[in-house]
This record gives structure tokens, sequence and C-alpha cells, in this order.
């Protein structure tokens, strides 16, 4: 069954920075990743990349920042008053916190701790980088009304209600 629309896709994967060859995330070996496709759950570019493929296959595919995560905004990196981080408990740099904006809740990564000021980058941690995705189809299936109505897979490697 070719991946389209609408599919319960599940697959292996690999994300890779181009730039120096370090892998950066994989699937666990007893933890495929599962998604809609068609439903935005993915980056466009590995969706476009996977549509029409079918369980069994492989495939690698490069995207540069603007197609993954986009270019380093560096107008992102802000000082904040420690007091917007305590509910984060104790802070050290590389910590991902949620902060409230008021475009809604946001992951930062902290990257200087002082007194009452903490230094953060709300930039994806990938932004900026050119990234090769090793990806390995395992199993495709019609996704249910449900999932189509809620625009995510539901059960086992999906949401649960």
């Amino acid at each position: 069954m070719p991946i389209e629309k609408d599919k319960v896709v599940t697959l292996h994967y690999a994300l890779i920075d181009a730039d120096n060859d370090l892998t950066l995330e994989k699937s666990g070996a007893d933890a495929p990743m599962v998604y809609l496709h068609g439903a935005g759950n993915i980056l466009a570019g590995l969706e476009h990349a996977l549509e029409g493929k079918d369980s069994g296959d492989r495939l690698t595919v490069s995207l540069d920042p603007e197609q993954a995560y986009g270019r380093r905004d560096e107008s992102l990196r802000q000082r904040l008053s420690a007091k917007y981080l305590k509910h984060a408990g104790k802070l050290k740099p590389g910590k991902i916190v949620r902060v409230q904006t008021e475009q809604g809740p946001r992951m930062v990564t902290v990257l200087k701790v002082g007194l009452k000021t903490v230094d953060v980058d709300a930039n994806h941690p990938f932004a900026g980088r050119p990234l090769r995705f090793e990806l390995e189809v395992i199993d495709v299936r019609d996704a249910d009304a449900d999932e189509k109505a809620h625009g995510h897979v539901h059960g086992p490697g999906g949401h649960a209600h």
C-alpha cells in the first residue's frame, strides 16, 4: 500500500547533521515513529519524499535549513528574569524548558544562568543545520475515521485520548 494522504505510516529514522555527519536523533529499534501522512505532522520535505513509498522502502532525504527547521534567528536569543523560569527547577546550560509567551507556550534552550537572569535561545535546536534523514518504511495502513478527524494517529506509537 503506497504512502498517500490519510495513511498511517510507521517508520524508523535517523536524523543526521549533514555538515559533520553527526547523528542527532534516531528511533529506537522497538520504538518506530508513527504519523498520519498529509496532516502536517512531520516536515513537509519528508512528507513529500515519502509520498508513494511502501513498506520495506529505504530512502535518504537531505533538507537544507529552510526546508527543515529554518535559519537561526539571533533575535530569538533573550535574557529573561529568572523568576519566569522558577517552575523549571534547577537550570543549567543546554536544558530545554517551556516558557509562556504572547504567542503561547514555547520551548527554549538555556544558554547561561545568572543570579537574577537567564539567557535563553528560542530557536529550534536544529535550526540553521542542513539535515539528512535515513528512513525505512515499516508499515503503511489506512487511517481510521477518528485519526482523520483529529489529524493524528491514535493507539500504539500515536496519541492516546
